[in-house]
């Protein structure tokens, strides 16, 4: 019994069991592909890229790219691919200028946009443009900050201790002393303008940008020292600002480097007081005396500018000739009057009256405005001679000559015949000796 059943056993094993088992692995190992084989990859790129495309993949926080499809009153609609679309409420539109952002959006404009919530009620995803906006705006301080480049922007509003200026649709802050080289002053002045800003602080977390409009100009300012200071030379003829004014003369800025006018170097004329001729702000014409580039001083002068008033003083008068002039100062010997600025002529006490005189103070003082004859000119030695007793006995005789002019004017005028009539002269005293 035992030689018979164990051959069955074995063959009924061999015939049922393995030929199934040998098949079964061949029909799964033929639908299998070799693990060289690239035939699974591109459906599993398919797959990623659909999950991609369902919005239930894109997450709040993500920054992505749509197309507006429609702008209707206080959203836009747009399409952000994989035939999805998210809402963008009105107050989501724009950093600034919210009222109108409506009329500046249009179909087809296509913008990144901050994904807010992943689903609303009617399965639309709620995005926010000015997000984005700002998102990049604050990648782009950061860079500034990083390449010290200049930016521009408008000051929106004036607050303690500095300024709150929009600089790419990011509210940033200018202190007051980062404003200007020097003391900025009132800062409501500021409102509405732009300034030159360069990003000084940065803080992302917090959106927190400080800028300074001081930086750049100091920049430029040891900028333009430097290179006034190479190219400065005595004789030329420069532009400047006064800036400040002293007993002994005016500062005058040129352009970052402040040149001394001395009050001496004004005007030609006699100066007690810089602030007679120029005034703080002034835009003036200076020469350059001197530069000495070691102490750092330069020496300017206006005068010279205007040319010295005694080169051409023969041409605008002339000996023999009236003219008006005032009272600069007296001396014991006479006084000095000035017919204009740098030009002085002096009248010698002889010359005062046509009487003796003890001091020329009993005829006329500082500040008087009188008439004087010349009487000499000497351009080389720089010396008029004035005469005020010459100058009255000329108007005295001019006077005499017009009186009697005008008194001929009347006698012809009441009688109808020329000359004298001789009753009319002498009738009394011929009255006078008819009666002896």
């Amino acid at each position: 019994a035992e030689a018979v059943t164990e051959p069955e056993a074995v063959s009924e094993a061999e015939a049922v069991t393995e030929p199934e088992a040998v098949s079964e692995a061949e029909a799964v190992t033929e639908d299998v592909p070799e693990a060289n084989e690239e035939t699974s990859e591109p459906d599993q790129e398919e797959m990623m890229n659909l999950d991609l495309g369902s919005p239930r993949q894109i997450k709040q926080g993500d920054v992505i790219s749509g197309i507006v499809v429609q702008v209707r009153e206080d959203e836009v609609l747009i399409d952000i691919g994989g035939k999805s679309e998210g809402v963008i409420p009105r107050r989501e539109l724009s950093l600034k200028d919210a009222e109108n952002v409506m009329e500046n959006i249009k179909v087809g404009d296509e913008f990144n946009v901050y994904v807010l919530r992943v689903d609303n009620d009617e399965g639309h995803l709620i995005l926010s443009k000015k997000r984005a906006d700002k998102s990049k705006a604050l990648d782009f301080l950061e860079d500034a900050l990083e390449e010290k480049t200049e930016l521009a922007g408008k000051v929106a509003r004036v607050v303690k201790g500095g300024l709150l200026v929009d600089v790419e649709g990011v509210r940033g802050f200018v202190p007051a002393s980062l404003i200007e080289r020097g003391y900025a002053g009132d800062l409501d002045k500021y409102l509405d303008k732009n300034l030159r800003l360069r990003v000084i602080e940065f803080d992302r977390n917090k959106a927190k940008v400080v800028l300074s409009q001081k930086a750049i100009l100091q920049e430029e300012f040891l900028h333009t020292q430097r290179e006034l200071w190479d190219t400065l030379e005595a004789g030329e003829t420069r532009k400047g600002t006064v800036r400040h004014l002293t007993n002994f003369g005016a500062f005058v800025d040129l352009g970052g480097v402040d040149g001394l006018l001395h009050i001496s170097e004004l005007s030609w004329g006699r100066v007690k007081h810089p602030s007679e001729v120029v005034q703080e702000g002034n835009e003036i014409e200076v020469y350059v005396i001197s530069v000495d580039k070691e102490k750092k001083r330069i020496s300017l002068s206006l005068k010279k500018i205007q040319g010295n008033p005694w080169d051409k003083v023969d041409e605008r008068y002339e000996v023999g000739e009236i003219v008006t002039g005032t009272v600069m100062r007296t001396v014991s010997f006479g006084a000095f009057v000035q017919l204009e600025p740098g030009v002085e002529g002096l009248v010698h006490i002889s010359r005062m009256a046509n009487y003796h005189v003890e001091k020329p103070e009993d005829i006329v003082n500082a500040g008087d405005e009188i008439q004087v004859k010349i009487l000499d000119i000497n351009k080389q030695d720089q010396r008029i001679s004035l005469s005020i007793k010459d100058a009255q006995e000329d108007k005295n005789i001019d006077d005499g000559k017009k009186d009697s002019y005008e008194g001929n004017d009347r006698s012809q005028g009441s009688s109808p015949s020329v000359g004298v009539n001789l009753g009319e002269v002498f009738g009394d005293l011929l009255s006078k000796v008819e009666r002896n």
